[in-house]
């Protein structure tokens, strides 16, 4: 029996207590990080902290006017904003590391390598969740229900063959208001996947 065989009910753990923290990482932290960090922040509630971070971040930037434009219009608040860059002191705090692309995520596993098994990247995850059975995760808060969730996502990883295009969030930084506007639906589509199984 392989790794992929076992049911995933015999995948869940049961892990104490109700917190759980995700960090998003990006290049620069001025456009794709920070908007998964807030969209998702608006959406799962005081059990779930989300923070961002960028591997060559443009520290203390603020979150590029596109993108800012864009989470506007999605009725996320405007509230101030630094760039940071990534650390491995950051990685070991995190429960869930979501790159947005796999160079990112190479990264990430590159400077802790015992990051690998909950990094992915964010469409990576969203992909992967739908081939979780919603049933057998806890009916409890969305921290839990994360927590639970990573081991079958992950056990998923190898069933099928994925391209870049399917996993990487385009860049959209310097880029025309269209490249934005495409990254920002890669973001908020792989965003709602993850609210809808997990929040």
């Amino acid at each position: 029996m392989t790794w992929f065989d076992i049911h995933q009910k015999d995948l869940l753990i049961s892990v104490p207590g109700d917190s759980f923290s995700i960090l998003a990482v990006c290049t620069g932290n001025v456009c794709r990080s920070p908007a998964v960090e807030r969209l998702l922040s608006s959406k799962l509630g005081p059990t779930v902290t989300v923070s961002s971070a960028g591997t060559h971040a443009l520290v203390g930037h603020p979150i590029s006017a596109p993108m800012a434009a864009l989470l506007a219009g999605y009725g996320i608040d405007e509230r101030p904003f630094e760039a940071r860059r990534v650390s491995e002191q950051m990685l070991k705090k995190a429960d869930l590391i979501l790159a947005l692309n796999r160079a990112q995520r190479g990264l990430v596993v590159d400077l802790w390598p015992a990051a690998v098994r909950h990094t992915f990247t964010l469409r990576e995850f969203a992909r992967l969740l739908h081939r979780v059975d919603a049933s057998v995760l806890p009916t409890s808060s969305p921290a839990v229900r994360f927590r639970a969730a990573i081991p079958l996502v992950a056990a998923e990883r190898g069933r099928e063959r994925a391209s870049p295009d399917d996993d990487d969030v385009v860049d959209p930084f310097r880029l025309s208001k269209d490249v934005y506007t495409e990254s920002f639906g890669q973001i908020t589509a792989a965003v709602d996947v993850i609210i809808s199984h997990l929040s």
